[in-house]
């Protein structure tokens, strides 16, 4: 892949558009003059957005039903008449240790995480080859570059999207296709997406006490940082040149380093890092398990969202 790619002018979906990375992606791509829909579980949010951006094109859509996103799919490319980009950014934040994990726990996160990025990218693959000019952009995160403790969830369907969406880029290359693909790993973002992964420990019925508040004020101070508008323009940034990957933020650049660099001394190195960040937060050391890093992705992660958003 390579070359500039427009955005001016183009039609570009996003998941996940009712707050945080998605919103400000929404605001971006309408800033360049692209035409805009987004689709969120959340109504209001949604509105929200679509109050900043006149003329977006709105959806309530669930990511991990599979149905409703073809039909959203077929929806956006009926409003403009053609689709040129999609930006598959709703995810939900999670932690728990493996050991206190349930299968549900894992389902809850790879239905929005993992196939909710494959719903959107086949929902709306067909109509980006008819556009002659498609581009397909998935966020993963910090966490789809770097594992964390406690995150397997998380990490699980982060790493899953690099792997999905370079094999996609693989394939639209050998085949011809004239369509791109991106895969977005974003740092620390300040977003509210943990504090929803707190809301979401607690409906899936997981205690919630004093040390995991301590913790997620912990994260949206420390961790949490970059304003999401920031994001979103070297996210559009990355996609106008044409990258296959997009790194976002400082830390997610040096994570990326020392993984390439220090394969052998990255579990060290994170460890260390969380012992840092937890210390005055869990006597033991131990990070609480559900204030989490990843901010939409990554986190110190983040990651992208919909119904719990960075």
């Amino acid at each position: 892949m390579g070359g500039r790619v427009a955005v001016r002018g183009k039609v570009a979906a996003v998941t996940g558009a009712g707050s945080g990375i998605g919103r400000a992606l929404v605001v971006e791509l309408a800033r360049r003059d692209a035409r805009v829909s987004g689709c969120d579980t959340d109504a209001e949010g949604l509105a929200a957005t679509a109050a900043l951006v006149p003329g977006m094109h709105t959806a309530v859509v669930d990511v991990s039903q599979r149905a409703a996103m073809f039909a959203y799919a077929e929806a956006v490319r009926s409003h403009f008449g053609v689709v040129h980009q999609v930006y598959n950014n709703a995810g939900i934040a999670f932690s728990q240790p493996v050991a206190e994990s349930s299968w549900e726990d894992y389902e809850r996160v790879f239905r929005v995480n993992l196939n909710g990025v494959i719903h959107g990218t086949q929902a709306f693959l067909p109509h980006l080859v008819a556009s002659g000019d498609g581009h397909v952009v998935n966020l993963s995160s910090l966490n789809g570059v770097l594992a964390q403790a406690g995150m397997s969830h998380y990490c699980t369907a982060k790493f899953a999207v690099r792997g999905f969406t370079e094999t996609l880029a693989l394939e639209l290359r050998r085949d011809g296709l004239p369509v791109a693909a991106s895969v977005v790993h974003p740092g620390g973002v300040g977003t509210a997406i943990a504090d929803n992964a707190m809301r979401l420990a607690q409906a899936a019925g997981h205690q919630v006490g004093p040390t995991h508040d301590r913790n997620r004020h912990l994260y949206n101070e420390k961790v949490l940082r970059m304003d999401p508008a920031k994001a979103a323009r070297i996210i559009v940034d990355g996609v106008e040149a044409g990258r296959p990957r997009i790194l976002v933020g400082g830390d997610a650049i040096l994570a990326d380093a020392l993984v390439r660099l220090a394969p052998a001394r990255v579990g060290d190195v994170t460890l260390w890092l969380e012992r840092r960040l937890t210390r005055s937060v869990e006597p033991t050391g131990r990070a609480a398990p559900v204030a989490d890093v990843t901010a939409g992705s990554t986190q110190g992660p983040i990651p992208s969202q919909q119904g719990d958003r960075r």
